[in-house]
């Protein structure tokens, strides 16, 4: 390799696509209520502008995967980051509305294109034993960012032109991302597949601690899977796959459906609904969002010495149990302050159970799902289901909150955590401790029975 990086700084920067993803899908919630103001903007622009992120985002993940497969994970990853830098300074800079919802558009092309990418790519350079920590970096960095988001929109809320700055700001990490992208490796297994093994051979050494032994299986490995053709949509529905595109769609479906994203968005108004003021309220963002990254962090480091089917299990049940806890306490909290103080608790309950699982095991598991042959393709195809749920479940919240009411619009999102756990049971499949080439030599055997049980 021309630069060579110690397999830390590798994770690091390879990771930093995920704090962009974090930040910018964070940072609107603060930005909408000045953009509302100073661009005269009703209810439906607002909506435009706050969902176009979701809009590219389904684009940019559903295309990704293709162009990665043939060009490779570290050139999309600069490509990404150009679009990062261009969507952020595009929404600080906009004049106007039509100018800010395009610059919005282009920024969810490159978070739907890191939320498919980066998985992929940390799941391909990490050792078996390591993968799901590193893989689960992508998704500490998310919250990171997130966190960063909330923290810069409160700073920020005083100025006038703060909105910009909120929006702006992500053009600095995205430049950080594209200097990083420059000096990355590109993934062993696509160099292998390009007849360039004695370069993968290097980085394998690099990130396996210069274990000659381990590198050398792995290249035999991954030759093998390397020697077979790249596949398309066809392999993808195809009877091989069929068990990681069922698994890995559940899982994307699931982890939106299960009502994460609307109790973010709905916990200031649950803390004021618990007596506390307005200045708390906005503060509690913030401390959701570190709490958000302790949790994240814990569940990074159990994903690599417990099952990963148990951990989201556990995780559903908890989500479950606390959402149907919070229905009570929301809809008892206007004449009770013990009720009140039940749906916080219970909300602070739920959104540790969503951090520690559901929410780093599904992009990590989607990374290590899919065979080589259309790795790209599955993990794209998969991220973009997952973020059309989330454009669903965004949409629908508004009115269905409207016609339910805040207390019984939670129970349907416990139930739907009480489906997700029987599909974990029944459809998904165990990964941790696996090395990708023997999840894909297990798909192959599976595929080889039910053909012979068929005939």
């Amino acid at each position: 390799m021309k630069h060579k990086l110690s397999a830390g700084w590798i994770y690091f920067f390879a990771a930093l696509g995920g704090l962009l993803f974090g930040y910018d899908t964070g940072s609107i919630s603060g930005a909408i209520l000045f953009i509302e103001k100073q661009l005269s903007l009703n209810s439906w622009q607002q909506g435009c502008v706050v969902s176009a992120v979701l809009l590219g985002a389904i684009l940019g993940a559903i295309t990704i995967g293709p162009f990665s497969d043939r060009y490779g994970r570290r050139k999309l990853l600069m490509f990404t980051s150009i679009l990062f830098f261009i969507g952020a300074l595009g929404s600080g800079l906009a004049p106007e509305l039509w100018t800010l919802i395009v610059t919005r558009i282009i920024l969810g092309l490159a978070v739907g294109a890191a939320s498919s990418l980066i998985p992929t790519y940390l799941a391909e350079l990490a050792p078996a034993a390591k993968r799901g920590m590193m893989s689960g970096l992508f998704q500490l960095m998310v919250m990171t960012g997130l966190l960063l988001a909330y923290l810069l929109n409160f700073w920020l809320q005083g100025l006038y032109t703060g909105w910009r700055w909120m929006l702006g700001f992500a053009a600095i990490p995205a430049a950080i991302l594209f200097c990083g992208a420059i000096i990355l490796p590109e993934s062993p297994r696509y160099l292998v597949r390009n007849n360039k093994e004695s370069v993968a051979r290097e980085v394998l050494m690099a990130m396996n601690s210069n274990d000659e032994q381990v590198v050398n299986g792995d290249i035999e490995d991954i030759k093998k899977q390397a020697a077979i053709k790249s596949g398309g949509w066809n392999e993808l529905f195809g009877p091989i796959v069929h068990p990681a595109l069922v698994a890995a769609v559940g899982l994307a479906i699931f982890q939106q459906v299960m009502g994460c994203n609307t109790v973010l968005y709905y916990a200031p108004t649950i803390f004021t609904d618990a007596g506390f003021g307005v200045h708390f309220a906005l503060l509690s963002h913030i401390w959701i969002g570190i709490f958000n990254v302790i949790v994240t962090v814990i569940g990074i480091w159990l994903m690599n010495r417990v099952s990963r089917r148990k951990m989201l299990i556990v995780g559903g049940w908890l989500m479950a149990i606390t959402l149907f806890i919070m229905c009570w306490g929301l809809m008892h909290s206007s004449e009770s302050k013990f009720a009140a103080d039940v749906a916080v608790l219970s909300m602070v309950v739920y959104i540790a159970s969503f951090s520690g699982t559901w929410g780093p095991i599904m992009w990590t598991m989607i990374g290590e799902m899919f065979p080589l042959n259309i790795r790209g393709l599955g993990n794209s195809f998969s991220a973009g289901v997952n973020w059309t749920a989330n454009m669903i479940v965004s949409l629908t919240f508004p009115p269905l909150l409207s016609a339910f009411g805040k207390g019984t619009l939670f129970i349907g999102y416990g139930v739907f955590c009480l489906l997700a756990i029987w599909f974990v049971h029944s459809k998904v499949f165990e990964t941790q401790g696996k090395s990708l080439e023997s999840i894909e030599q297990w798909l192959r055997d599976q595929a080889a029975k039910r053909q012979k049980a068929n005939n």
